[in-house]
C-alpha cells in the first residue's frame, strides 16, 4: 500500500484537510449519515452549490462526483459521491463504488488538492458488505496513487471501530 494513505476513527467533518468527500444521495441535497452530518456542520453554502449543481446537470448518478464549497467546514471543498446501494453484488457494486473513489480523487486533482479525507462510503443504509467496500477502496485509491503524485495524504475516516479494524488490518 502507497504511504501516503493512512487511518483514522473520527468525524470526518473536523478534518483538516484540503477535501473531505462525502457519501452522498443522488439529489445531493442532504440526507442522513455522513450525508446529514456534512451539510449541518458545513451550513447552507454546501446546499446552495448542490442546488446550482442539481440546477445545471440534474442528479448525480452512483459512482459520479462533484465538487462544492466547504461552507463552515475545516475543508477547502466537499467533493459529493453517489455509492451504490447494494444488491448482492448483482449490479455492478464493486465497479460503482471504485468509480466513487476514482472519479474523487480526480475532481482534488483538478482543483489541486493536496490532502483528502473519505468516509465509508456505501457501508450505512446502502448496506454494503465493509469488509468488501474497504478492499474497494484501498485498491482504488492505491491504483490512482500508483499514476498520480499530486496528492500527498489520503485519509479514510472511520466512523466505527468495525470499519477501523477492517483499514488497519487491511493497511499491514
Amino acid at each position: 500500500m502507497d504511504e501516503r494513505i493512512r487511518v483514522i476513527k473520527g468525524d470526518i467533518t473536523k478534518q483538516q484537510v484540503d477535501a473531505i468527500v462525502n457519501a452522498a444521495n443522488s439529489s445531493l441535497m442532504g440526507g442522513g449519515g455522513v450525508d446529514g452530518a456534512i451539510h449541518r456542520a458545513g451550513g447552507k453554502a454546501i446546499l446552495e452549490d448542490c442546488m446550482k449543481i442539481v440546477y445545471r446537470q440534474g442528479k448525480c448518478k452512483t459512482g459520479q462526483a462533484v465538487i462544492t464549497t466547504a461552507g463552515n467546514l475545516p475543508a477547502k471543498y466537499v467533493i459529493h459521491t453517489v455509492g451504490p446501494i447494494w444488491n448482492s453484488g448483482k449490479s455492478k457494486e464493486s465497479e460503482l463504488l471504485a468509480n466513487c473513489y476514482l472519479n474523487s480523487l480526480k475532481l482534488a486533482v483538478d482543483k489541486q488538492v493536496k490532502t483528502i479525507a473519505f468516509p465509508n462510503i456505501s457501508t450505512g443504509v446502502y448496506r454494503f458488505p465493509k469488509n468488501d467496500a474497504a478492499k474497494i477502496a484501498l485498491e482504488a485509491v492505491n491504483s490512482f496513487l500508483a499514476e498520480d503524485s499530486s496528492l500527498s495524504e489520503i485519509t479514510f475516516v472511520c466512523f466505527d471501530d468495525e470499519n477501523l479494524g477492517l483499514y488497519e488490518n487491511m493497511l499491514k
